[in-house]
């Protein structure tokens, strides 16, 4: 099967062109990437040369994959998402738990519901508890006094929706999936043991961070704010008086968030901003890791504090995997270790999922784990089986229709 993710991100837009094997892994057909600064806070500038660029991504991904696209998964931020948790109880069950069961108190639930100002972007049955006994897998054939099913759900303004699509519609591609874009690092850099103990995926991406939590293998949370690994180069480029070219260099190869001594005596010559050419000016390293420090301490409490908002610390995640471009800090995973008090490990994208070194790197990881996105992995079997056409019913099947949906 050929599966390909599209990312539109603030400084690059890519492509994956993949076929998925019988046994899941993934062998990359095509994986382009172009730089661009026509996003702006997510905000396209230029309608027509983006669509112009992603146009040739497509057709330079068909001739590398030789394989004509014709359906994409679209990686979509989650910046001014909500994310919803609800649940569905049914009392005095007297008899064995059937799907009709779980069917009712799916239909009695939110889970159908419309937004006309939002998008549901993802959708999904994260546990069922019977009586006070927690279980994730679907319970049919037990007995309870009560079953109560817990939702999780993420909503997305569809003002951040349209104009993405009404570029991919020009073009004559039909999207498969919008897939919420801290789900997807999580799919390229997670292995299943972590997504079952728990663990926190973070992405340090160039203008936002997205924050993806799993547990006991399902997709518990996901949230992005824009602030990102350029931030720390605006900050440099004002703090020492560069060019944010220059801030770019300092922070890629000075910069470091754990001090050393040398710090202070290690000297840079950097270009400063004047009027005048060729000018100059030396600072030391200690300098650019004073102004770093701040702005990485800042984004890693905002994450924290979102973690703290939705009540997710109570959970005692311990494992947080960085990934992004921004996760290449020097020292950031030895930093991020004393904000969350948790192992910390950089993600790459799976080296069963990719061969080539030269893309098992955090930069990739989205748009690699937006080509692996099954949304059936996040759908229920009782609600798939909802969705299929059926034979008109009978007698028993009308009376059954009424138990269920009256």
């Amino acid at each position: 099967m050929i599966k390909v993710g599209l990312n539109i991100g603030n400084s690059k837009i890519s492509c994956v062109v993949g076929e998925i094997k019988e046994n899941k892994i993934i062998k990359l057909l095509s994986c382009k990437s172009y730089s661009t600064n026509i996003l702006k806070k997510n905000i396209i500038t230029n309608f027509e040369e983006l669509s112009n660029d992603i146009k040739v991504l497509i057709s330079e991904s068909e001739k590398q994959s030789q394989t004509k696209i014709n359906f994409i998964n679209l990686n979509l931020s989650t910046i001014d998402s909500v994310s919803k948790y609800y649940e569905s109880e049914i009392n005095n069950l007297d008899h064995q738990i059937t799907e009709l069961d779980i069917k009712k108190a799916i239909n009695n639930s939110e889970y159908f519901n419309i937004d006309n100002n939002y998008y549901e972007i993802f959708n999904s049955i994260n546990g069922y508890v019977l009586d006070n006994n927690l279980v994730f897998n679907i319970p049919v054939g037990n007995y309870a006094d009560k079953m109560k099913i817990l939702f999780y759900k993420i909503l997305i303004p569809y003002k951040n929706l349209k104009s993405f699509k009404n570029i991919i519609d020009r073009l004559n591609v039909s999207i498969d999936s919008y897939v919420p874009s801290p789900l997807a690092s999580a799919l390229a850099t997670l292995s299943d043991d972590e997504k079952k103990i728990g663990t926190i995926c973070i992405d340090l991406g160039h203008s936002n961070t997205s924050i993806a939590i799993f547990e006991n293998s399902k997709f518990i949370y996901g949230d992005s704010f824009l602030v990102g690994s350029h931030n720390i180069t605006n900050d440099l480029a004002r703090g020492v008086s560069t060019t944010l070219e220059s801030a770019e260099r300092l922070k890629t190869l000075y910069s470091s968030l754990v001090s050393s001594p040398s710090d202070e005596f290690e000297i840079i010559e950097i270009p400063i901003i004047s009027g005048e050419e060729n000018k100059y000016n030396q600072i030391n390293k200690l300098k650019i890791n004073s102004i770093i420090k701040p702005r990485v301490e800042e984004t890693l409490e905002i994450i924290w504090q979102k973690i703290k908002q939705n009540n997710l610390h109570k959970k005692q995640i311990k494992n947080v995997v960085l990934t992004g471009g921004g996760s290449q800090l020097e020292g950031i995973s030895q930093y991020a270790e004393l904000i969350f008090s948790s192992n910390v490990r950089i993600g790459n994208p799976k080296g069963e999922i990719v061969s080539e070194k030269i893309f098992q790197n955090p930069s990739f990881t989205d748009v690699i784990g937006c080509c692996l996105y099954d949304q059936k992995e996040f759908s229920s079997d009782i609600i798939e089986k909802k969705g299929k056409k059926q034979k008109k019913p009978g007698f028993k099947g009308f009376f059954n229709w009424l138990d269920q949906y009256i």
